[in-house]
C-alpha cells in the first residue's frame, strides 16, 4: 500500500449543535452505573454555566481533538460555554493548529504494520493516522513565529495567542480553529507542558539557530497567570477531559493562591471524564473527592464519569447547549485581563 492509500479518508469532527439528547440524558438520570454518572455530570455542567459570574475552565488531555471532538471545543468557546482552556501541547498544536494550516487527520486502524507506517512517514494515534511530513511543516511555522517576535521568555498562553494572531492575519486554511477562535474571543489557552508537542520541535529549531537570543516558554508564568484568573474570578467550574498535567494545573490554582496569602474558594463545580483507574493512587491525577482533601475542589457538585470521552462529551455538550443557559452568559475575555497585567 502507498502513503495515499493510508491517508485517504479524513476524520470528520462532530457538530454537537445538531444533537438533541434531552430525552436520553433525562432517562439516564433514572438509570444506574455510568449512565446516571453521565446525567449528573451533564446537570453539573449546566449548573456551572447558569451561575452568574462563574468562570468555566476546560482542561484537555489525550487525543480527543484528533479523534473527532475538535469542533466540540471550538463551539464551546464560540457559544460562551468555556472561559479558560488548559491543555496538552499536542491537543493545541499537533491537532488543532495543525488542521488550521490545512492538514488533516485520517481514519486508520490499529491493525496495521507500524514498521511500514514508519517507512511511509505516517504516525498513528490508535486508529487515526497523521502525515509526519506535514507535522514537520507545522514545526517550522512555529519556529517562524518565534523568529518574528522579541527574543524573551513567554508564557505558553502568550505564545499561543500569537499563534492565533498568525492564523487571523496570515490566513488560516481552515477557519475557526480552536487557537484562532479562542484568540478572537479573548479565551486564554495554557499548555503547561508546551514543549511536549510539535511546538517543542519548532522551538528547538528556533533556539538551535538563535543560541544567544531566543524565545523560551516560562511554565511558572503560566501558573501565575492562571492563578491570577482564579483570584479574580471567584466562582469557578472545571470541565475536565482526561486528567494529567492540565487537570492538576487548573486545580492547583487554589493552593497557589493560598501560598500568595490570598483566600479564594475551592472550585465549586467539577466534572471529569476519564478511563483511568483509581487503584494505583493516580486516576490521572486523583479523583475529585480526593482533590477535596487538598483543598482544590468542593464535593457538592463534583462527578467522575468513567467512560471514553468521545462517547460522552458530545452528549454533555449538546445537553448544555440545548438548555440555552449559555445565552445569558457574558464573555469574560480573561486573555484581555492578563494582557493588561
Amino acid at each position: 500500500m502507498t502513503k495515499q492509500d493510508f491517508l485517504k479518508t479524513p476524520v470528520e469532527h462532530i457538530d454537537f449543535k445538531k444533537i438533541d439528547p434531552t430525552y436520553l440524558v433525562e432517562a439516564m438520570s433514572k438509570m444506574s452505573f455510568s449512565s446516571r454518572d453521565l446525567a449528573r455530570a451533564a446537570d453539573i455542567y449546566v449548573r456551572m454555566l447558569s451561575e452568574k459570574e462563574s468562570t468555566v475552565i476546560l482542561t484537555l488531555a489525550g487525543s480527543t481533538s484528533a479523534a473527532g471532538c475538535m469542533q466540540v471545543y471550538v463551539d464551546l468557546v464560540k457559544n460562551k460555554m468555556v472561559d479558560v482552556i488548559v491543555a496538552t501541547g499536542a491537543s493545541i498544536v499537533d491537532m488543532d493548529f495543525f488542521e488550521a494550516l490545512g492538514f488533516k487527520h485520517y481514519i486508520g486502524t490499529p491493525w496495521v504494520d507500524d514498521n511500514q507506517l514508519r517507512e511511509l512517514h505516517i504516525d498513528r494515534i490508535y486508529d487515526t493516522f497523521i502525515d509526519e511530513d506535514e507535522l514537520k511543516e507545522c514545526d517550522i511555522i512555529i519556529a517562524k513565529i518565534a523568529d518574528s517576535i522579541e527574543p524573551k521568555p513567554y508564557s505558553s498562553r502568550e505564545f499561543i495567542q500569537l499563534m492565533g494572531k498568525y492564523l487571523s492575519e496570515v490566513g488560516a486554511k481552515k477557519k475557526d480553529s480552536l487557537v484562532q477562535v479562542a484568540h478572537e474571543a479573548g479565551v486564554p489557552i495554557f499548555c503547561p507542558a508546551f514543549s511536549d508537542s510539535s511546538a517543542g520541535f519548532g522551538l528547538v529549531y528556533h533556539q538551535y539557530h538563535h543560541p544567544d537570543k531566543h524565545v523560551s516558554i516560562d511554565s511558572v508564568k503560566d501558573f501565575l497567570e492562571l492563578t491570577k484568573i482564579k483570584m479574580a474570578a471567584g466562582t469557578t467550574g472545571l470541565l475536565m477531559i482526561g486528567g494529567g498535567v492540565p487537570k492538576n494545573f487548573a486545580q492547583d490554582t487554589v493552593v497557589a493562591a493560598e501560598v500568595l496569602d490570598k483566600e479564594v474558594p475551592m472550585h465549586k463545580y467539577a466534572v471529569q471524564i476519564t478511563v483511568a483507574d483509581v487503584r494505583d493512587g493516580a486516576c490521572s491525577s486523583s479523583t475529585l473527592k480526593e482533590a477535596s482533601s487538598w483543598g482544590k475542589v468542593e464535593t457538592t457538585f463534583e462527578q467522575m464519569v468513567y467512560a471514553e470521552a468521545t462517547l460522552v462529551l458530545p452528549l454533555i455538550a449538546a445537553h448544555a447547549y440545548r438548555s440555552g443557559v449559555w445565552h445569558n452568559r457574558k464573555q469574560h475575555r480573561w486573555a484581555d485581563y492578563l494582557n493588561k497585567q
